[in-house]
Parts: C-alpha cells; sequence; structure tokens
C-alpha cells in the first residue's frame, strides 16, 4: 500500500479518491455521503473526551476494513481529522506511527495461496494524507509503515502451512528477512548442536523425519551488552506421542509464531538503524509422533546438564526453549526475554486479547507492561513465586516437564513460566517470559483478517527503542 502526501485542502483532492471524515457523534456510525463531487465516507467515533490510544488503532484499522468492504482503492485523509480527537492527549509523532502501523496491519490478506479473482484483490491500493505534515510527521508515517509491514511479513511465515514451513525453511527465511542488512546469520547444523550437548532440542526433533535447525541472529547497533530474544519455533506440532486431538491440532502450524516475531524484531531493528545490540535465538523442530519419537517417560539431557523427565511430549516448546535460554548466556546479554505459543492454558486464563507475562523482576515487568499497552501488543502478568517450583520438581530427574497428580490440573501458564525460570535463573540478567498463545490469532473485534496476528513484534520493537540496561 502506498501512502502518499499533499499540502493542500480537500478542494484539491481529486474524485478518484473516497475522503474519510471523523466526526464526533455516536459509536459504529459509518456513512457515504457525496460532497462537492466527492464520495465522503464519514466514521463516527463518540465523543472524542471518550477517545483513547487503544481506540484509535481500533479506528485506524476499521477505516481500511470498512474500506475494502466497499472496494475503495484509494482513500483521502485529512491527518489533523484523523487525530483531532486524541490530538490533546498524545503526542503527534506517536500517532502518526501508529496510524501507519494499524492501516498496513488491517490492509493485510493472506491470499497468497489463493487464486487470484479478475476483479482483483479488494485491498487499499493508497492513503493519501493531505495537510501540511512537517518532515518530522512524515519520517514517523514511514517508519510505521516499514513497522507495519514487518508485522504482516511475520504473520506470513506463521500463516504458512506447516508442510511447507519445515525447520530448514524457516531458519532460510530468518536469513532471508536480514538479507541486505548488517545482520550475521548463524546456523548451527544438527551435528554441532549434538556436540554442543543440545539434548532437549534434539529430544524434541527426534519423531520427526526433518532436522531441528538452530539460527542466530546479530545485530551490533550498539556498545552496550545486548537485548536477547529467543522465539519458540515449533514449525508443527502435532503434540508428538501426547497427541493433540482433532479440535486442538489445527493451527500449530502457527506454533512457531514467537520465532517469526524475533525474526521481524532482529530485522526491524536493523532496518531503522536502532542503537542497540540485538541478537535472535530461533531453535526450530517438528513436533512429530514418528517410530523414533521421544516418549513419556524419557529423559533428556539439556544444554545446561540439568536432566528433564518427560511426562508429557505436548510440551515441547518449554524444552526447546531452555536450550535457547542456556546458550544466550553465552553472548553475556543485558536481558533475556523469551517469545512464544507456549500454553492454552494461557488462553484459557487471559482470553484473546492480552499475552501472558512471567518474570521475577519487578522493573522488567513494568517496562514490557507499559510498552505493551503503548505499542498495542497488550500483555498480562501473572505470578512466578518459588511456591510453584514444586509443581515441575522431577522424579528421575532434576524436572519434570509438567506438573503430575492432582497439581497438574490448574495453573499450566505459570507451570511453563516456572519451567522455564530454572534455566533463566543462571542467567546474569534480567529475564522475561511472554506466551503470545492467546494472541496467536486475530481476535473478533481487532479489525484484522482471519490468521496469524503478527504479536508481539511492536511491543519488541518498542522494548529495544527504549531499553536501558
Amino acid at each position: 500500500m502506498k501512502i502518499t502526501f499533499k499540502e493542500s485542502g480537500v478542494e484539491d483532492i481529486s474524485e478518484a479518491y473516497t475522503r474519510i471524515r471523523i466526526v464526533e457523534e455516536s459509536k459504529n456510525v459509518r456513512r457515504f455521503v457525496r460532497e462537492g463531487g466527492i464520495n465522503t465516507l464519514e466514521f463516527g467515533v463518540g465523543k472524542y473526551a471518550d477517545m483513547n490510544r487503544r481506540k484509535f488503532i481500533l479506528l485506524c484499522r476499521s477505516i481500511i476494513q470498512v474500506a475494502k468492504t466497499n472496494r475503495v482503492k484509494k482513500i483521502a485523509i485529512q491527518f489533523n481529522d484523523l487525530i483531532k480527537p486524541l490530538a490533546l492527549k498524545e503526542n503527534q509523532e506517536d500517532l502518526a506511527q501508529i496510524a501507519a502501523e494499524n492501516f498496513e496491519m488491517a490492509n493485510f490478506e493472506f491470499n497468497f495461496l489463493k487464486t487470484k479473482p479478475e476483479e482483483g484483490w479488494h485491498l487499499v491500493e493508497e492513503i493519501l494524507l493531505y495537510d501540511r505534515l512537517s518532515l518530522t510527521l512524515k519520517k514517523y508515517i514511514q517508519k510505521g509503515q516499514e513497522i507495519g509491514k514487518a508485522i504482516n511479513d511475520c504473520r506470513v511465515l506463521a500463516n504458512t502451512p506447516g508442510g511447507t514451513m519445515t525447520p530448514e525453511v524457516l531458519a532460510k527465511a530468518a536469513k532471508d528477512a536480514v538479507k541486505g542488512l548488517p545482520v550475521k546469520v548463524t546456523l548451527l547444523s544438527e551435528k554441532e548442536m549434538r556436540r554442543l550437548g543440545m539434548g532437549a532440542i534434539l529430544g524434541v526433533a527426534k519423531g520427526s523425519t526433518l532436522p531441528p535447525t538452530f539460527t542466530i541472529l546479530e545485530y551490533q547497533g550498539g556498545k552496550d551488552a545486548p537485548i536477547v530474544f529467543a522465539g519458540k519455533g515449533v514449525t508443527f506440532d502435532s503434540g508428538g506421542l501426547n497427541l493433540k486431538s482433532s479440535s486442538s491440532i489445527y493451527e500449530m502450524h502457527m506454533d512457531m509464531s514467537g520465532a517469526a516475531s524475533v525474526i521481524y524484531a532482529v530485522a526491524l531493528a536493523a532496518r531503522l538503524k536502532l542503537k542497540k545490540s540485538v541478537i535472535g535465538l530461533i531453535p526450530a523442530v517438528e513436533n512429530m509422533p514418528g517410530n523414533n519419537a521421544y516418549r513419556p517417560g524419557d529423559i533428556l539431557k539439556s544444554l545446561s546438564k540439568k536432566t528433564i523427565e518427560v511426562l508429557n511430549t505436548d510440551a515441547e516448546g518449554r524444552l526447546i526453549l531452555a536450550d535457547a535460554l542456556t546458550y544466550a548466556k553465552r553472548f553475556k546479554p543485558s536481558v533475556v526475554i523469551d517469545v512464544a505459543t507456549l500454553t492454552g492454558a494461557a488462553l484459557s486464563a487471559l482470553g484473546l486479547h492480552a499475552s501472558a507475562l512471567m518474570t521475577r523482576n519487578d522493573s522488567l515487568a513494568e517496562k514490557i507492561l507499559h510498552d505493551g499497552e503503548v505499542s498495542g501488543d497488550y500483555i498480562w502478568r501473572l505470578p512466578l513465586w518459588d511456591e510453584y517450583e514444586t509443581m515441575i520438581k522431577g522424579t528421575f530427574a532434576d524436572l519434570a516437564n509438567v506438573a503430575s497428580g492432582a497439581t497438574g490440573r490448574y495453573g499450566g501458564a505459570i507451570e511453563g513460566g516456572i519451567f522455564l525460570w530454572q534455566f533463566a535463573k543462571e542467567l546474569d540478567c534480567p529475564w522475561a517470559h511472554i506466551d503470545i498463545a492467546p494472541r496467536m490469532t486475530a481476535a473478533p473485534g481487532d479489525e484484522l483478517a482471519k490468521g496469524a496476528a503478527g504479536t508481539p513484534v511492536r511491543l519488541l520493537v518498542r522494548f529495544i527503542e527504549q531499553w536501558k540496561p
């Protein structure tokens, strides 16, 4: 989608464009009117005093969605009219970036595997912003558009079927995402992972005929200790021998959404030339019930040397992230954040509108919560107290990958987090775990296309920009 600028009034807008006008009126008002030869689409947004950042995000998306529904290809928006309901509460630069991000996100459709209809796709081709916009505002709009495009690229990866998006293809996609950017890409072979002792990753991968991969993305944009992100890259999760039910197995090609978000967060840091060093770790496997699959009762030896008793093969994401967290230590990071579609329990706890956050560091939690609210990737914190450590104590190994007995019925999201904490506590820096299972796909009311939501690319980029070791 093209965003163009015109320093003029509405009288100079061509009839080729449909003008968008924001009015202080009852909610959900959408109507076409004809004024001076120009089609105008009015959006009633309620009382301006009630407008906030969350509503503004949905307003920007709904403008695109309504245009698409009515097959409008070109729209014209007066920038000051768009931001007027929030102009006294937020700075214009933030609103410019938010608008561009969400225009791009709302215009996305995963149609790459469909036959193109004769009339073409119902997408907005151009947004004309007419007003006297400063060079600074234009730069923020362009920045927002870059972020929105990266989020959509993340959604493409996550939406790609598991039969196509294998661990090796994901590794190549990571390399392609940073092509032409100052990002070093390292791929550990299965042989190298075995030599290092990544027994948790290798154990999960045994059930598939496809080898695991471990991709390292390194962007050196600053002199401080790096930020390290680790993204869960399960390219398809059948559940292993603890096979998922037919109602749960659909969409499990998106179980690499955490990896996709990390890939594009690192790519954006480089593309936006952020003055921070960022490293992305992408452990990738396919969790399948093949002849060599790891079994309930097996004991895996992780990279940290801790042994793990497998009680459920469907708790595989935490296993591959355990090795990634241990590997992160060698970079002497200032902070480590892992991102994963880890548990259905997070979905049960929080519904569809917020990811779960777990950390032992209160200041880090406050920062991530704030960045989530500002970016639009909303977060809610769950506890990670010492009392929960009994949940994952092993009987025949140091740890169990899930809780057993009566305790196994409750607190599944925290169970995953407290398991990861056993490896993160060996890091000499703050750590946080973000369970994005609730936000893996767009929720009703998001004003986004069905499928992957691209969470939490926006949060991670803002975190990189704002992080101070």
